[in-house]
């Protein structure tokens, strides 16, 4: 079956897959005899109280262009976000999701020497499972390196870098119709933007 760990496929020899808009399923036989139906659940967002103004923030995005189409879906969702919270954006594509926390970190001090900082960062990208443990190293790396770099810099971060099973996940998943990681992403960073210029004013 294209996409899923080998692994996991043989432990699970007996369970079909199928996509689901919003979700995607698993159905499974339990010990007694019935399915089993393993799905991600929906999300429920609570609204954001935090209304700190963040007009005319400048966000970089930096996307891997590993798989072209399912990227614009991606960034679709991402700029009309930052849009809609009246940010400004510049996009550095690099090859793949390995690339992107050196990328941003080469980015926004080169902005900082400039003289027009950013405010913040969301990193998009999409890793497809394989048959090797690439997948595994690309995606926990990866989310490492945007992790240490956001915690050791105190810079606000969205990651944006879906990490799926198969195409169609990735498509469920990049959608801005559907559940929009890459407008996942933007939310988060700039709710992290607003809580780091509500805290500096305190």
């Amino acid at each position: 079956m294209r996409g899923l760990d080998p692994r996991i496929h043989r432990l699970n020899k007996n369970a079909s897959v199928y996509s689901r808009s919003k979700m995607d399923c698993r159905v499974e036989p339990g010990n007694d005899g019935k399915h089993r139906d393993l799905r991600m659940a929906d999300a429920r967002r609570a609204p954001l109280k935090d209304q700190t103004d963040i007009s005319g923030a400048r966000v970089l995005i930096v996307e891997a262009r590993f798989y072209d189409d399912i990227q614009d879906a991606l960034l679709e969702g991402a700029v009309a976000e930052l849009k809609a919270a009246g940010a400004t954006h510049d996009v550095l594509t690099v090859p793949g999701a390995l690339e992107i926390p050196a990328a941003v970190a080469i980015a926004i001090d080169a902005a900082a020497a400039a003289g027009k900082p950013y405010d913040a960062a969301i990193a998009l990208g999409c890793v497809v499972r394989g048959e090797t443990i690439h997948f595994e190293i690309v995606s926990m790396e990866s989310a490492r390196g945007l992790m240490d770099l956001s915690v050791a810099r105190k810079f606000p971060l969205g990651n944006g870098i879906i990490t799926v099973n198969t195409d169609e996940q990735a498509w469920a998943r990049a959608k801005p119709g559907d559940l929009n990681k890459g407008g996942d992403a933007a939310r988060a960073a700039l709710a992290m933007l607003r809580i780091k210029r509500r805290l500096a004013k305190a």
